[in-house]
This record gives C-alpha cells, sequence and structure tokens, in this order.
C-alpha cells in the first residue's frame, strides 16, 4: 500500500528549514519554495510503501506461452535503465544507469516490468547498495529465475557536491542471486554491461 507524502507537513517543515538556515520564507524568491518541496517529495518519494513485486505479477510461459519459439534460450539482458534517487544519509540525490540480467526458469516478464521495479525501489530514501540488493531479491523472489544480476552505475550528490567534491566519481555497485553468483558464469553479461557502459561514456566525451 502506498503512503502519500503529508504535503502540508513537508511545506511547513521546508518554511521552518529556511527560517533555520537565516532566510526570509516569504521573500519573493522562495514564497513558493515549500510548495515546490512538497510536490518534489511527493515525486521523489512515491515509492515508499509501494509493492515492487506487483509489476511482476503479469507473466508469460515459456513453455505454454503465445509464441515459445521466440522466447530466449539464454539470459535476458536490460541495460541503462535511467534511474534517480535519493541518499538517506545527506538526502542528496544520487542517479545513473541500472543495467539488469535474469536467466529465466519457466517465466518470462514484459520488460517494462522490471523497468517499475527499479523506479519503486528508487522512489524511497536509500543507498545504493541496498538499492540493487533489493531489485536482486525482488526478482529473483517473484519471477521463476535460474540467476539475476543487477549491475548500478551512479554519480552520488554527496561525493560530487560536498566534502571531496569529485564530479566525475561514480559507484558501482553488483549484486547476484543463483547461477549468478558464480563470476565466471556473470563474466559474459559484465562484458556486454561494460561495453554499453563505454560506449556511453565516449559519447559523452567533448570533441
Amino acid at each position: 500500500m502506498t503512503v502519500a507524502v503529508d504535503r502540508g507537513r513537508v511545506e511547513r517543515l521546508t518554511r521552518e528549514l529556511l527560517e533555520a538556515i537565516g532566510e526570509d520564507p516569504d521573500r519573493p524568491g522562495l514564497k513558493q519554495t515549500p510548495s515546490r518541496m512538497a510536490e518534489l517529495y511527493s515525486e521523489f518519494f512515491s515509492g515508499v510503501g509501494e509493492d515492487a513485486a506487483e509489476p511482476l505479477a503479469r507473466t508469460i510461459s515459456v513453455t505454454r506461452g503465445p509464441a515459445p519459439d521466440t522466447l530466449p534460450s539464454g539470459a535476458v539482458l536490460l541495460r541503462d535503465i535511467r534511474f534517480r534517487s535519493v541518499c538517506e544519509h545527506h538526502l542528496l540525490p544520487f542517479a545513473g544507469r541500472a543495467h539488469l540480467a535474469y536467466l529465466p526458469g519457466e517465466q518470462v516478464v514484459g520488460l517494462g516490468a522490471l523497468v517499475r521495479v527499479v523506479e519503486i525501489l528508487a522512489s524511497r530514501p536509500q543507498v545504493q547498495e541496498r538499492l540493487g540488493e533489493q531489485i536482486a531479491d525482488t526478482i529473483a523472489e517473484h519471477l521463476d529465475t535460474r540467476g539475476v544480476l543487477v549491475v548500478l552505475d551512479a554519480s552520488h550528490g554527496c561525493v560530487t557536491m560536498r566534502g571531496g567534491r569529485q564530479p566525475e566519481a561514480s559507484t558501482l555497485t553488483i549484486a547476484a542471486r543463483g547461477d549468478y553468483t558464480d563470476p565466471i558464469a556473470r563474466a559474459e553479461l559484465i562484458a556486454l554491461i561494460g561495453a554499453s557502459t563505454a560506449a556511453a561514456a565516449h559519447a559523452r566525451q567533448p570533441e
């Protein structure tokens, strides 16, 4: 059951925060900030209390599906899912790309369902390490799979904008279940993900 953000309370607390840092919440540039923050938090934390497994409820049987001859004999790999979340330590954003792979057992699922799992779990106060583990657990526990691999590559505001201020730094985490807990079994997928990441990095380089 989704927990609705208390917008009125967020507005009141935002006003109090502005006052606490010595600002005037009634000056023209800040008058709308409390309501904007309430709207922002409603979006950023929409996954609090939401069931991340719900998108996986509709599956297709590999053996009894409508077109079994088109279903995969190997891994299903979905790369470059854009996500954003909020670090629970400083309430600063972190954002990046998620790469998901699973080795189907009797069931496959629509690719959009995997995206929704990421979106729901990311829309909560998070840390990247736990986010990857939660995504892997949700897929492994609610879909018939022989293996699951989740790779997250993200840039964190608490690293790029405060402290050491390393604007180019990113964090890579890996969560694996089933067959993919064996590094040899997941080597091909890691190579494919790495090729995608390298291509994206090259595309971002200035001419």
